[in-house]
């Protein structure tokens, strides 16, 4: 018995040793590879699983768990972090919010207008003082309900139909410059706004990158083939969409941030090139799993707010208010 319980220890230990090297290996050539973005805190679960198992049995087979989790963590980092940092001082902070408001409607097609006055009563009360919204409700352009943002900028004009994702930065501070990336061949992009900010400029990027259009009942009515094949698809785009960013990104010498919908976790080659040597807000001050996606079973966390390295993370919120499909995430940071 114990033997063919080690023997599946060895293949969740390899599957997460695997998942290691997946943010570092391109998806154009092995789209599939995404799966395992996906699967790290299962993987982590079941190899801690076989761990206690073994430490119960006073067995050394313990060790192969072990090793393959510490080396997870080192070179992956944790999706959970159990000691909640205590939030500095917020003097001459300026705090960040990104939010993915599915269009103002929730989980529903239809527009619902109760939804969509708590969403902006959140705002309102959260008074961030940058907000990138991606699925953006257009009818708020013209309306009043943001007035505490003098500056801003929506990818929409009226009588115009992109084809695009509507995304929208908000700002208190001024705008002087600002785009989209217009990703090709999608209806996702990226804006960017450079924005004063005390005597600097700073460059803010709010992402919405390829949507993976999965939801419970989709995985339970499409084929597996396709399923997968579908979502390789989508990765390979993020992946273009990836050099897109950052390629923009190095024809400024502003610091930068980073916010939006990557639509694949902290596990995924495309978050890995995105990051580079920038902080993970989650990471310097966050607690718990980070969720900000409202996905059955898997704790994801694929809404990031990234930062300068010379920037200081003051404080990060994961919020937990069902207003949408994704939480909103808020950082505050110190130049």
């Amino acid at each position: 018995m114990n033997k063919f319980i080690f023997f599946l220890n060895i293949i969740a230990a390899l599957l997460l040793l695997f998942s290691c090297l997946v943010p570092h290996i391109s998806l154009y050539s092995i789209s599939f590879l995404f799966v395992f973005s996906l699967a790290v805190p299962y993987l982590v679960v079941v190899n801690i699983m076989f761990l206690m198992y073994w430490l119960l049995k006073l067995r050394t087979q313990f060790w192969l768990s072990f090793a393959v989790l510490l080396l997870g963590y080192f070179s992956l980092g944790t999706f959970f972090i159990f000691f909640e940092p205590t939030p500095a001082p917020a003097e001459e902070s300026v705090s960040v919010l990104t939010f993915n408001t599915q269009s103002f409607r929730g989980n529903s097609r239809e527009n619902n207008p109760q939804l969509s006055d708590s969403i902006v009563k959140f705002i309102k009360e959260e008074n961030a003082d940058i907000v990138c919204f991606q699925e953006f409700d257009y009818s708020k352009i013209r309306s009043n309900d943001f007035k505490q943002y003098p500056f801003k900028y929506v990818n929409f004009k009226f009588g115009v139909n992109s084809g695009k994702v509507i995304q929208a930065i908000y700002s208190k501070f001024q705008i002087i410059n600002k785009g989209s990336l217009d990703f090709p061949k999608s209806g996702n992009n990226a804006l960017f706004a450079d924005v004063i900010i005390q005597t600097d400029t700073i460059r803010v990027y709010n992402l919405h990158l390829q949507s993976l259009r999965v939801r419970p009942g989709s995985i339970r009515s499409e084929e597996s083939q396709k399923l997968l094949e579908r979502l390789g698809n989508s990765f390979v785009k993020q992946q273009e969409q990836a050099e897109i960013v950052l390629e923009h990104g190095n024809t400024t010498t502003y610091k930068k941030i980073i916010c939006g919908d990557f639509n694949n976790s902290q596990y995924s080659s495309v978050y890995y090139d995105i990051k580079g040597d920038m902080k993970d807000t989650f990471m310097e001050m966050g607690s718990g799993y980070g969720r900000t996606y409202n996905f059955k079973f898997l704790p994801l966390r694929i809404d990031f707010i990234l930062v300068d390295e010379q920037m200081e993370v003051l404080a990060h919120k994961n919020y937990d208010v069902k207003m949408s499909d994704h939480f909103p995430v808020m950082a505050s940071i110190k130049f």
